[in-house]
């Protein structure tokens, strides 16, 4: 192991407290405007990458990963399903009124494919599944999107992060591309959405 990750690692916490970390920050992506101030993804690439090297179980931290995001998903629901008017009025989202309109025509557009897809989707991350809670969508098909998107999102992250780990330069490179695939399965769903909708 390199001399300079060594010494990184006696910076972090161990065992539960380690794991307790990545779930919140898991959980703070997903969190409405919070989100925003974290960069919750390329955290949790890292913590991947840590694992090839020792610390922690890769298990465990696409567990808590996945736990993490799917509770910052159901707050932000529940925020969005009991206090979306005064929070939108809010200094909180005041200075992020577009983010919330795009995250509405998103919703709009594609209903609950929308919380699957907008997990993929930085900016709007934490803003979908609280416009969805503001739109009154049915809390079982917001759960079902969710757990899936929030299973895919704590496999992908750390996992890319573990996999391609040889070298920080490979990250960034499958990150990308990852992307990219998320990208591609979107357009060809709204390309069916519009073909279907044409008939």
């Amino acid at each position: 192991m390199e001399a300079w990750l060594q010494n990184f690692f006696t910076y972090l916490p161990d065992g539960t407290l380690y794991y307790l970390l990545i779930g919140l920050i898991a959980f703070g992506e997903s969190l409405v405007a919070i989100g925003l101030l974290l960069p919750g993804s390329t955290l949790c690439v890292f913590a991947g990458f840590l694992a090839l090297h020792g610390k922690g179980d890769i298990l465990a931290l696409i567990g808590v990963a996945a736990t993490g995001a799917f509770g910052g998903d159901l707050l932000s629901y529940l925020l969005g399903a009991r206090f979306a008017g005064p929070m939108l009025k809010s200094r909180l989202l005041a200075n992020r009124l577009g983010l919330v309109r795009k995250s509405e025509f998103f919703f709009a557009a594609h209903g609950g494919k929308s919380v699957f897809f907008g997990r993929f989707f930085g900016p709007v991350r934490g803003f979908i599944p609280f416009v969805a809670g503001g739109a009154g969508m049915r809390p079982a098909l917001f759960t079902g999107y969710s757990m899936v998107s929030a299973i895919l999102w704590g496999l992908a992250y750390p996992g890319v992060g573990y996999l391609a780990g040889i070298s920080w330069q490979n990250v960034q490179l499958w990150t990308g591309r990852f992307s990219l695939l998320i990208l591609a399965a979107l357009a060809l769903t709204v390309a069916w959405i519009w073909w279907r909708n044409r008939k």
